[in-house]
Formats: C-alpha cells, structure tokens, sequence
C-alpha cells in the first residue's frame, strides 16, 4: 500500500489546474454505450475511478482509443451482455460506485443489464432504489441472481412514463435519463438532480440527438428517439477540486492561483459558501486567485448570538462531497461553526485525526461537528493516519500540509480514485509531499 509523507507548516504559491469533473466523467462515459457511433470524451481525469471504469467498458466489449492522457474515443457497436464473463464484471465493476451508470444505457440498448452491487466510499447507507424506481417505471423488470450476486434486468421495450423520483439522486436521475432517451414516447422526470454533472449529460445526449427540455430543472422532459449518433464533449472542470485547492489556501496561508476554472453557473454556490468562511477570493475571467490571509473569520449573519451552520443540500446547495473540506477550512478560520452532514452518516468520523491534531472541535453526533476555530493562534501538529475515502482524505491532506512537523497518510489509493497525481501537482506549488510504495 502507498502511502504519504508530508512535511506541513509552510505556505504554497503558485498556480495549478483544475482536472475535469469526476463525476461528470462517468456519467458522460457511460452515455458513450448509448450509440454504435463513435464519441470522443475530453478532459477525462486520469484518476484510478476512471481507469477502472475503461476495464468495465473492455468487458462489455467497448472499443477504447486513448488519444492523450485526457482524451478518449469511445464506441459501443459491438458491445454485449449475454457473451461477457460474469466472475469478472463483478470483480471489477464491484470496486467502483459509478458502475452503476451502465445500467440504464445498456437496457435501452440491449434490453437486457447485468448490475453488480457497486463499490466505492464507505460514507454509509447509498442505497440504489432511486435507479431501480426510474427505470422500473419504464418498463423494467428486476431479478437479483443469488448465485452470482448480481442484479439482472430485462426490458423488451422500454416505455414513457411520469416518474416522480423518491429521492434527488444525481445517479439515479442520470441512469434514468439515458434510459429514457431511447424509450417509446414521452418521459416526465419529477424530483430530477439538477446538479452541473447532470446538466452536461443532458446537453451531450442532446448534442447525439436526444430530445430533452428542462436542462437545469428539477423537471425533465423527455421525447424518446430511435437512435443517437456519436459526437465530441469536453467535461468541465471539476468543482471539488477546486473547493480542496481553495480550502488548501486558506488554511495554509498560501498564494494560489486556479487557473480556468471560473464558471458563474458552475462555482458560485460553492464560492459563496467559502466566503461564508472569511476566504478573499479573487476573480479574474476565468482564473480564481486566494491571497495569504492573516485572519478570515467566519460571517454570522442577521443573528450574530447563532453558531453559523453549514450543511449539504442539492444543488444549487453545497455538495455533500465539499463539507469535509469546509470542515478542514474552518479549524484555522476565526469564529465557529456547525457542519452538518445530512446525507451520509459515516461520512464525518474522520475528524478524530484532526482532533489528534490539535483541532478544537466536537463531534455531535454522525451528522453534526461543531468546529471552533483556532484563528492562526497555533499550529495542528503531524501525526499518523489513514485515509478512510476520496474527500476525507484530501480532507486529511489539507490539514497535515497545514500542520507543524511530519504527517504521513495511509491508504492513499482512496485519494488516488478521484485526484490526478496529487503530490507532483503540489510539489508544484512548495509543497514537502512524497509518496512511498
């Protein structure tokens, strides 16, 4: 296993580009299942998440051209359901939360998915009705194969429906969606995630011929076409990272330029909500500039007798997977405040480290720390620790980059499935970091 060394304390500068969106990444992929057209996907992130998606697509017989580090030519003309091995789509789809964004394309495909319990973060409960519920309704019949432990789905002819959505699950809408758009008729999506990463999906079907009206909603119509053709789609940069780079500044007190990554419809939730904190952001075009702070004290408000609280909502809210480094942000901040995370219920054990640390903070319960800020007064220190998923860990790296003396992060591959070789982009900036195998 790999892991990090850090050796914090001392502040960055530079400038660093943002990868392209994790999230839209696998949603746009699976859309390439869509066609036997060839689609060209640029901006991919070469992160471990994405590789292990291109060994699912080899499995189902995909046709994979990298033309560079960021840029693939997908086509899905021979892909097949009945002919693949199953022992190793489970093996490999299983390690991989986004795997289960092939079900709704190969069903308006093929008729007919094999859906393996998907992986990915330990946060809690990610429960996998909303996908079920959508798809069912238009048309779908669900067997789970104890033998093999896969969920099997058939679907002679998908059809049109009114789909009120139990829950906004940005998945669930998007497998959904991509099975709609080859269905018989019309499709009504009530309660649909509106999220950036859905909106891009939509706009790339809509690009391959998909008829799709109430981009940006959280109500979808959808006319279903015979067939869609390929195209050429670049994925935007992803907003999480960005959110870690500016949360990396202001806790460090560093000098940070992001370049083109500035998108009004794309960051601005985000951004206000750092601003929320006391962290000066500087604008211009399209680049993000955090300048060295001495104190950013966390806003009140109307009622400045309330702890302000930051939670995650869906979108245009804060996205559940920026709250552990807004929880990390605001340990040096001036003030205190209330994270609270509704979404998932282990997601937020990992501040027992900053605790270690030297952090001042609680932990409520599952869902809720009060953090009160150290306002630069003293340094955390190094310790040892283990990275327990994608956001805790860049969490956990944020901090130990911060801290005094030397701090070394395990199991590092969790922070590898959604950050592009992390420490050679923040050696970059000044950073002390090595990873050692």
């Amino acid at each position: 296993m790999s892991k990090f060394r850090i050796h914090g304390g001392k502040p960055l500068s530079g400038t660093i580009q943002p990868q392209g969106s994790k999230n839209e990444a696998f949603q746009v992929m699976c859309a390439a299942l869509l066609t036997t057209e060839p689609v060209i996907i640029r901006n991919v992130p070469d992160i471990l998440d994405v590789q292990a998606l291109l060994i699912v697509f080899e499995i189902l017989g995909v046709n994979i051209q990298k033309i560079d580090d960021h840029t693939y030519c997908l086509q899905a003309a021979n892909i097949s359901i009945d002919e693949i091995d199953i022992s190793k789509l489970k093996a490999d789809a299983s390690k991989i939360r986004g795997s289960i964004l092939i079900l709704g394309p190969l069903l308006a495909r093929l008729h007919k998915a094999i859906i393996p319990l998907p992986g990915g973060d330990k946060i809690g409960r990610r429960r996998l009705d909303t996908h079920f519920l959508g798809i069912s309704k238009l048309g779908a019949l669900f067997h789970y194969d104890g033998q093999n432990n896969v969920y099997v789905v058939n679907a002679q002819q998908l059809q049109g429906d009114y789909i009120l959505l139990d829950e906004s699950s940005v998945t669930g809408t998007a497998n959904t969606i991509m099975a709609a758009v080859l269905a018989n008729g019309k499709t009504t999506i009530y309660n649909a995630a509106c999220e950036p990463h859905v909106q891009q999906l939509c706009r790339m079907l809509v690009q391959m011929g998909a008829r799709i009206e109430g981009i940006g909603s959280n109500l979808l119509t959808i006319e279903g076409v015979e067939t869609l053709h390929g195209t050429d789609h670049t994925i935007l940069p992803d907003m999480l990272e960005i959110g870690s780079f500016i949360g990396l500044a202001a806790m460090t007190n560093s000098d940070i330029t992001i370049q083109n990554a500035y998108r009004p419809d794309l960051l601005d939730p985000v951004l206000e909500r750092f601003r929320n904190l006391g962290v000066k952001l500087e604008i211009n075009q399209t680049d993000i500039t955090i300048r060295p702070q001495a104190c950013y004290e966390v806003q009140s408000g109307i009622h400045a007798h309330h702890i302000p609280t930051l939670a995650d909502a869906i979108w245009p809210g804060l996205p559940s997977d920026l709250l552990s480094i807004m929880l990390v942000t605001a340990i040096q901040a001036k003030g205190s405040v209330l994270i609270h995370q509704k979404m998932y219920e282990s997601r937020l054990f990992f501040v027992d480290n900053l605790i270690e640390m030297g952090a001042k903070l609680v932990l409520c319960d599952p869902h809720r720390v009060h953090v009160v800020g150290l306002n630069r007064s003293c340094m955390l220190r190094g310790i040892r620790m283990t990275s327990p998923d994608i956001r805790a860990g860049i969490a956990l790296l944020i901090a130990a980059l911060s801290a005094e003396g030397e701090s070394v992060i395990e199991h590092i591959q969790q922070i590898d499935r959604g950050y592009e070789k992390i420490e050679t982009r923040l050696q970059k900036l000044g950073a002390d970091i090595e990873r050692i195998d």
